[in-house]
């Protein structure tokens, strides 16, 4: 194992996947850029050439459609656009063809392509660049979707992307990049639609993803020094979701909270209740909570946004008023040193 941001898990597993399947190719605004995609793909066009590993004009709509037809004549591309609200401008080709030739066509014809697209929020960004439209593409049949939320996930979820037969949208949130963590060494990949179990405890089923998954990472341990042991399962993939780790886990705690980046009307955190809701409906003893974004787009200014985001105490309230607890979430909050609307000291901006 060793230690690597998020970002540079991000580029090993890129480097791997170059390495030994020559179908491979990189490409998308910016891959060749000093700076390499906040540093994902950086010293890959230098290693692989840039027959592999290059730039595209900015027209999001047709780099996706080259990569559709290249994935249909045997290529296995990894595209990425930097901010996934550029990529709605591809979404006819996302939508139309990556989803549907396999299922149009027979079987006959796979898409391996992969789209990662990066999000954000906070940090001035406002209402188009900092959308999490995971739920949309979930929605999509013949698509996967894949939130990483540690840096081993970003590694091993995206070789698993790379050598998966259907399209995946690789969804990245750009406040995890520089996040650290233990990556494991070499092709060891993690298999779409399977959650891992982070913590566990009886108290409460909390299901996390991306981002939420680290404010509840906060928000799990604070609540555990107040005697309260919960479930918290990071989902990994959002499509397919890991519907037996969550409902085994309901059972078991009787209780459900939902975590979700996006939205909350049509959110997968709707999915997931609603999912339970129709498999363990017995199973639950309160009734089941999410927690998401409210249904207005993020502002631009820092103070219309302190309140917009979830964070870790008020997880640690929704689990105190569902269990009908009195606890103090103010000494979490009391915590944070740095401004609302960034991760970490570090974070030096969006660009």
């Amino acid at each position: 194992m060793a230690q690597l941001t998020f970002a540079a898990a991000i580029n090993d597993a890129l480097r791997i996947a170059l390495t030994i399947d020559p179908r491979v190719i990189c490409y998308g605004l910016g891959t060749d850029d000093p700076k390499g995609v906040f540093g994902t793909t950086a010293g890959l066009q230098a290693q692989f050439g840039a027959e592999r590993v290059f730039d595209m004009p900015t027209a999001e709509n047709a780099m996706t459609g080259i990569g559709v037809g290249a994935a249909l004549y045997g290529l296995r591309p990894v595209l990425t656009h930097q901010r996934l609200d550029f990529a709605l401008l591809s979404l006819d080709q996302i939508v139309n063809n990556a989803a549907k030739w396999h299922f149009m066509f027979g079987g006959r014809r796979a898409v391996p392509l992969t789209i990662r697209m990066i999000m954000g929020r906070g940090w001035g960004q406002g209402p188009t660049h900092s959308q999490n439209l995971q739920a949309w593409f979930a929605h999509i049949p013949g698509l996967k979707v894949v939130m990483p939320a540690t840096a081993g996930d970003a590694k091993g979820l995206l070789l698993s992307a790379i050598f998966d037969d259907n399209p995946v949208i690789f969804l990245e949130h750009r406040w995890l990049h520089n996040l650290k963590g233990e990556v494991a060494e070499g092709d060891v990949r993690v298999p779409l639609g399977r959650a891992q179990r982070l913590r566990r405890g009886d108290a409460i089923t909390i299901v996390a993803m991306s981002t939420m998954t680290a404010e509840a990472l906060h928000a799990v341990d604070f609540l555990a020094d107040h005697g309260v042991a919960a479930d918290l399962i990071d989902l990994r993939s959002i499509r397919p979701l890991d519907w037996d780790m969550i409902a085994a886990s309901v059972k078991r705690t009787g209780r459900l909270l939902v975590l979700d980046t996006g939205s909350l009307t049509g959110s997968v955190a709707g999915e997931i209740v609603a999912g339970i809701a129709e498999r363990g409906w017995n199973d639950l003893q309160a009734a089941p909570r999410r927690l998401a974004v409210p249904d207005f787009p993020e502002a631009t200014s820092p103070a219309l946004t302190r309140t917009y985001h979830v964070r870790a105490e008020q997880i640690v309230d929704a689990v105190a008023a569902m269990l009908q607890r009195p606890i103090d979430s103010a000494p979490l909050a009391a915590r944070r040193t740095h401004p609302h609307d960034v991760p970490g000291a570090w974070f030096t901006g969006p660009f």
